[in-house]
């Protein structure tokens, strides 16, 4: 059997949030939901057990091994089930290399085309599975879920999910330098041994940050996202690091390193325009290169269409 879909609507496609990771001091720990997309659509189906996926197109394009196909390749095997061939289009506004969950979102991605042509799978097992790819399951879970998330490794047994509220009157803004960071780059400058002092400071932070959220006390956030833990040793990888964690103004609530960079994350919940264009002037005067982005939190773990539609910000 085959099944055509090429003219599905944009309504009927899938489609998986980007996300900021860390959030500061909860490394591997905390992830949030973008208004960033990955888009996949379905256009073949081929019920011949083949359980394989093929990406047929892919904008932009992807070198190497594609995150989408290897997903679904491993959930089927994980769960075992007689699957069909299916054949996929993809394109990702996400920008690769940038620390917005570019991979997890294609991991998801996979998992998500595995649900619709083979049926329902429990979130742990999907968190399970898109972790042991991913190597953490930070990015993956709000990928999965929406809004804000914090993620448990339980040993022997499958990694649990908290969902924490976010404000909806907070946005992100965030900015990309033209130059991507490697995951892998950036987790080998990372010291295999942190110190007590700065391991102490760090959980006071993280726990500062989630009861700031929950309670909307907006004026703990700065303090909040302060982190000694892989910020300061990724700081030589990432340009105008130091001087955007520094950056001072009425309307910037918080900064942070976007997962592991080289975009920074500011928190603010108005006057977005104006603090768009001091981000941009600041890489500017360094002779940087830089995108620009005003991005909401995606809430759920479904995408409307008219999320979509006004899911992108503003771009500088």
């Amino acid at each position: 059997m085959s099944l055509k879909t090429n003219s599905k609507a944009l309504a009927d496609d899938l489609a998986v949030p980007g996300s900021t990771a860390n959030l500061g001091g909860g490394f591997d720990t905390l992830g949030l939901a973008l208004q960033v997309y990955l888009r996949a659509r379905i256009i073949e189906v081929k019920d011949d057990g083949g359980a394989k996926l093929t990406v047929v197109s892919s904008t932009p394009p992807v070198t190497g091994e594609n995150a989408v196909e290897r997903a679904f390749e491993a959930i089927a095997r994980r769960t075992g089930r007689r699957t069909p061939s299916v054949s996929a289009e993809v394109v990702s506004d996400i920008p690769m290399a940038a620390g917005l969950g570019s991979s997890a979102a294609a991991t998801v991605a996979g998992l998500r085309i595995f649900e619709r042509v083979a049926g329902r799978v429990s979130d742990g097992v999907l968190l399970e599975v898109a972790a042991s790819l991913e190597g953490h399951a930070d990015n993956a879970a709000p990928a999965l879920h929406g809004g804000l998330t914090s993620v448990v490794d339980i040993e022997g047994g499958e990694p649990q999910v908290l969902r924490w509220q976010w404000p909806e009157e907070l946005r992100v803004i965030v900015a990309t330098p033209s130059t991507g960071l490697a995951t892998a780059k950036a987790r080998a400058a990372l010291s295999d041994v942190v110190s007590r002092k700065d391991a102490i400071f760090n959980l006071q932070r993280v726990l500062l940050l989630v009861h700031a959220l929950q309670n909307g006390e907006y004026d703990q956030l700065r303090e909040a996202v302060r982190d000694k833990w892989h910020q300061p040793a990724r700081a030589a990888l990432v340009p105008q690091l130091g001087t955007m964690l520094a950056l001072e103004d009425r309307e910037i609530l918080g900064a942070f390193l976007s997962g592991a960079g080289p975009s920074v994350a500011l928190l603010a919940r108005r006057d977005f325009a104006r603090l768009e264009e001091l981000l941009k002037l600041t890489y500017e005067q360094a002779g940087c290169a830089v995108t620009v982005r005003t991005l909401g939190v995606h809430q759920s773990t479904e995408v409307a269409a008219g999320t979509l539609a006004a899911a992108h910000g503003r771009t500088l």
